[in-house]
């Protein structure tokens, strides 16, 4: 029996499921799949997807197992069910069509896949069902929710802020509540009088929480900003538990590099964004704090901002967004230093800074050892970088050329397109010969397959040849463009003004990296869309796709 090369994908949808491990039946279902058909697994060609939607295809196992694939290793893969491949019909269709032209068989635990009219149909139905039924469940827990928020039911917020502690329905007799936590809510009190009546900062308020020896709400010796900021934002303090705060809107696509810690792919479809509070649902729960202190607070904290915000434009430094360390991964920060704190210079200075090096996010302790950077040295060395790229365009040139670069076969693609036509031309005649009776089934079937799949073949490798013309061509426009902008752009570098050179830097430059001993700039080498107007002065995004 030949050796078959084979993997499994596996996924569930929410952290909840991942956390609460419900993808091992999965996992156990295929593996005693794979064991009952002789199929032999590996370790690496398990692909698992824990806490993803199905809503996306930007799902990492799923990427490294189309990419195998595309590699021509696999034959088989075995899937629990469709809806495990996609919530959405066309990403079914579009998965199995992709990996059916390379060449592997999909095998689904719950059906057999054919190529039957009827197998289609089945297909059709089911992953309109699955699409259907997740509409169908998220609408339904969002009514549901409302109803209960709008008849008065602690029950929806399924938790409770910091003071409070969480009764369910089973604890409370049927009927969630809050019950008060005295600690924390002497905690939550003396935090709104120290903003509403002595008019603190919020740095201020961390530190003297920190002093007092009292834990964040997550058990931390310290206390973040965000955290005291959004204490001071809950009407729950005032006995108004609010239902309906955020909301779900599509994800946008981000700029700039992945946070620390984070998959490039984001496990989720969606972003939250924030409601008018008149759109929100109002909940009886026990008050902590008056109402007139309440909003004391807001107005203060509206002032805070004014005065934080007072003379600054929203980007004040050359290369905000782009830098961070690399040694601990954490993002560079601009930070102005008087002259009263250099002693013997009477210039301001201000230096990019690594935020694993403030001890104080980090509840006294550093992260990182890495050293600052001057503003000033650093934009000028990457500004410095920018115009030698735009001045020799044949530096993209040539690491387009070495990414591009594919060997191509000996024969042409039209041999290629001639000898395919001549194949589905024997696959007719077997056809017709088998149904006038000429050959029987036992000769017809293998002449069939092996027809089939030297077709398969052929016609990736004239899908391949037809790619690489049109990398080809996009390359060749891509570097006229380039070339036409570069020669426009570069007589007026020298005269940019701020606000271009930050257009520039943000277009042509990906992240810029603080070592030890060296800071690497990194640029952007991406496709380039061809709609480039020099006479507009800047370079449109480059797209967002890392190849």
């Amino acid at each position: 029996m030949k050796h078959r090369e084979a993997a499994f994908y596996a996924r569930v949808s929410s952290e909840q499921q991942s956390t609460a491990h419900t993808i091992l039946s999965q996992v156990a279902a295929l593996r005693q799949r794979m064991a009952e058909d002789g199929v032999v697994l590996l370790p690496e060609r398990e692909f698992i997807d824990e806490g993803y939607s199905g809503a996306t295809l930007l799902r990492p196992a799923l990427e490294r197992l189309r990419d195998l694939i595309a590699t021509g290793v696999l034959d088989r893969v075995y899937v629990h069910s469709p809806d495990r491949l996609a919530r959405k019909y066309a990403y079914q269709v579009l998965l199995i069509d992709e990996w059916l032209r390379a060449g592997v068989e999909v095998i689904f635990l719950n059906r057999a896949l054919s190529q039957s009219p009827e197998d289609d149909l089945l297909l059709q139905v089911q992953g309109m069902v699955a699409e259907y039924e997740r509409a169908k469940i998220l609408e339904r827990s969002r009514r549901g929710k409302r109803h209960a928020a709008q008849t008065g039911s602690l029950s929806v917020l399924s938790g409770a802020p910091y003071g409070y502690r969480y009764v369910s329905v089973a604890e409370g007799g049927g009927q969630a509540r809050y019950e008060l936590r005295p600690e924390q809510a002497r905690v939550v009190q003396q935090i709104f009088s120290w903003i509403g009546r002595e008019r603190a900062s919020l740095g201020a308020v961390c530190r003297h929480l920190q002093q007092c020896g009292e834990l964040s709400p997550k058990g931390k010796p310290y206390w973040d900003r965000s955290t005291v900021w959004g204490i001071l934002k809950n009407p729950a303090y005032i006995g108004q538990a609010a239902f309906g705060k955020t909301r779900e809107v599509p994800r946008q696509a981000k700029l700039l590099r992945p946070l620390r810690g984070q998959a490039p792919q984001p496990r989720r479809t969606t972003s939250t964004r924030d409601v008018n509070p008149q759109e929100w649902i109002r909940i009886p729960a026990p008050a902590l704090i008056e109402e007139s202190l309440f909003e004391i607070v807001q107005e203060q904290l509206s002032e805070n901002q004014r005065h934080a915000r007072q003379g600054q434009r929203n980007a004040r430094y050359l290369l905000q967004g782009l830098v961070c360390c690399q040694q601990c991964g954490y993002a560079y920060y601009g930070k102005a230093i008087s002259p009263s704190a250099r002693k013997g210079h009477l210039r301001n200075y201000a230096y990019y800074r690594c935020l694993g090096t403030d001890a104080y996010r980090f509840g006294g302790e550093r992260v990182c050892s890495n050293r600052q950077v001057r503003t000033d040295l650093l934009e000028t060395a990457v500004w410095q970088q920018v115009c030698l790229l735009l001045q020799e365009p044949q530096r993209l040139l040539q690491e387009y050329q070495r990414r591009l670069h594919a060997p191509h076969p000996n024969e042409s693609r039209s041999a290629l397109e001639a000898q395919a036509v001549k194949l589905r031309q024997g696959l007719s005649r077997l056809i017709d010969g088998y149904a006038e009776g000429l050959i029987d089934k036992q000769e017809f079937q293998p002449r069939v397959e092996s027809t089939r799949k030297r077709l398969r073949k052929l016609e990736q490798t004239i899908q391949a040849l037809a790619d690489e013309e049109g990398r080809q061509q996009e390359l060749q426009l891509v570097l006229t463009r380039l070339e036409d902008f570069s020669q426009h752009v570069v007589a007026g570098l020298e005269q940019a003004d701020w606000t271009q050179r930050r257009e520039l830097i943000r277009t042509l430059v990906k992240r810029v990296e603080i070592g030890s001993q060296a800071v690497n700039v990194i640029f952007r080498v991406e496709p380039v869309t061809p709609n480039m107007d020099p006479e507009s002065g800047s370079l449109p995004d480059c797209g967002r796709r890392d190849h």
